[in-house]
């Protein structure tokens, strides 16, 4: 495996080791730290209950969001016309 020498303040350096884990290399912590997870990943760390909340939580946003936008059109359309 190939290796490159870094240099960091040492600000950096102790956020870096405050987040060691027991017999965790700096490389180790900075794969873990940047990994790209993938949304299928996600899949189940909610329980049905939990998901069916949020999924609902969101409806109703986007509901009040679109009602909101369809508001400021209108006013937007009586400014138009009067002019």
């Amino acid at each position: 495996m190939a290796t490159k020498t870094l240099t960091i303040t040492e600000s950096a350096y102790d956020k870096l080791a405050s987040e060691k884990k027991e017999n965790e290399s700096f490389s180790m912590i900075i794969e873990r730290k940047f990994k790209k997870y993938n949304l299928l990943d996600m899949a189940g760390a909610l329980s049905k209950e939990s998901g069916e909340a949020l999924e609902k939580a969101i409806k109703e946003n986007r509901k009040k969001d679109q009602e909101l936008h369809d508001k400021k059109m209108k006013n937007i359309e009586k400014q138009l016309r009067r002019q």
